[in-house]
């Protein structure tokens, strides 16, 4: 009788010590992972992550664009999403583990003879139901955020591209100010001196002042508005804000024609990764609806389970656990899933309608702006010429110093005008390329493995 009673002992301590090695095996370990104790901002250009760019040169507008999408700080950041939603794909494809219970049940008393024991094995199958959907799901949900991230990186590149441009006009506009400024106060100086030598009244300075005062206070808010643009820039390149950021004299953009804009205007929606990423937000949606439709079928656990009783008589059969779905058929997770899927599709369709009107408005707007920057050209070019004329007649004694400098002026406010319109067509360039995604890293929609995905309530 002893050996008979040891004998299942022996089994279900060998049976906890395999599931127990089982389980020690499949461990993950933990490994710690500080956090950085200074900021990560680079020293200088060298610095920073350069492939296919050289630092030791004046920085074109594509040379800036590239920088940003390596180092932006805020990007880097955003790729660690990546990596939480493959994790995500990995969890939704993980079966659930089987249950396994054991029991002894001692003689303490009675006609018993030796000690009893059981051992039951069960799964749930119902996980086995919503896995595909769930997978589907936890798939969509992470080509979204690749998506998205590719969206993200169009941004940036925008972002840059348009910092690089503005402070590149700005640098022209500086010269241009800069050419006023002197011009106004080498004629302040002649007035101020007149009137010092009472040759002048004092009502002939003020016009001169005024002129001055006016030019040094747009050179003043030139340059605050350049230090805020190299300041963001240096933060989109994850440079320190003193790094002196050497760029090219004029822009390198590449014309994006409108004739090319409408041809890519239909495909908007399999070119935008901001509209992908909501086309796969959506499938995820519909492929949760689905689990969650799945899911309200009844809990159903089945195993098998071995005993044997205090008598030594010992039963083996299967193990049925069934819910009774009285109360909870999964209705609340259903409603749910039915508004989200239906939030998505408004919010895809919203997004779409946006992008197709600002794409043209902004078509609209680029022709404007080329009417008048044509216009404008012509106007600095008489301009020019009376200017040169006026220097002439000036050189030969037959025109005063101060109409001189006011043909100057007029041909420089002239420039400046110019300049400014040629910076707006530019930054709406910049706009278009990032809308439309010309010159832009492409990501495409994979093929829907239902068409009700597209579909939808």
């Amino acid at each position: 009788m002893s050996s008979d009673r040891a004998q299942p002992r022996r089994a279900a301590r060998r049976l906890v010590a395999a599931s127990l090695l089982l389980a020690l095996a499949g461990c993950a370990t933990y490994r710690p992972l500080p956090l950085p104790a200074a900021p990560g901002l680079a020293p200088s250009l060298a610095a920073l992550r350069h492939t296919g760019v050289a630092t030791d040169r004046p920085l074109t507008v594509a040379d800036v664009a590239y920088l940003a999408v390596q180092n932006d700080p805020v990007l880097r950041a955003a790729r660690a999403r990546l990596g939480v939603a493959r994790a995500e794909v990995l969890a939704a494809g993980v079966l659930p583990n089987p249950s396994l219970s054991a029991g002894l049940t001692p003689v303490i008393g009675g006609p018993g003879t030796t000690t009893g024991w059981s051992v039951g094995l069960g799964a749930d199958l119902q996980a086995l139901v919503t896995l595909h959907a769930r997978r589907r799901a936890a798939r969509a949900a992470a080509g979204g955020v690749n998506a998205s991230l590719l969206w993200q990186e169009w941004q940036v590149i925008g972002q840059a591209r348009l910092l690089a441009v503005d402070l590149m006009e700005g640098a022209r506009l500086r010269r241009l100010i800069d050419q006023s400024r002197d011009l106004l106060a080498r004629r302040y100086a002649l007035t101020r001196r007149a009137v010092a030598e009472g040759n002048a009244s004092l009502a002939v300075i003020s016009p001169d002042l005024a002129a001055l005062t006016g030019i040094e206070q747009q050179s003043d808010a030139l340059g605050r508005v350049q230090q805020q643009r190299r300041h963001q820039l240096a933060g989109l390149l994850g440079l320190q804000p003193s790094v002196p950021l050497p760029l090219a004299a004029t822009p390198d953009l590449p014309p994006v024609p409108a004739s090319v804009v409408r041809r890519l205007l239909p495909g908007i929606a399999a070119r935008r990764p901001d509209l992908i990423a909501l086309r796969l937000g959506y499938r995820a949606a519909d492929a949760k609806l689905r689990a969650a439709i799945l899911a309200q079928f009844p809990r159903l656990t089945v195993g098998l389970t071995g005993a044997s009783d205090t008598t030594g008589v010992r039963t083996l059969g299967p193990q049925i656990t069934l819910d009774l779905p009285v109360f909870d058929r999964n209705q609340g997770p259903i409603a749910i899933a039915r508004a989200t899927r239906r939030r998505l599709r408004a919010d895809y369709l919203a997004r779409l309608d946006t992008a197709v009107g600002d794409v043209r408005a902004m078509l609209a707007d680029t022709a404007l702006l080329r009417r008048q920057l044509g216009r404008a050209r012509r106007q600095l070019a008489e301009t020019r010429r009376v200017a040169d004329a006026a220097g002439a007649a000036f050189r030969a004694g037959n025109l005063t110093e101060r109409a001189y400098v006011d043909f100057v002026t007029a041909r420089i406010a002239k420039e400046q005008e110019v300049l400014g319109l040629e910076q707006s067509l530019a930054e709406q360039q910049v706009a278009m390329a990032t809308l439309i995604g010309a010159g832009m890293p492409t990501v495409r929609l994979p093929a829907l493995e239902r068409a009700a995905t597209e579909a939808g309530s």
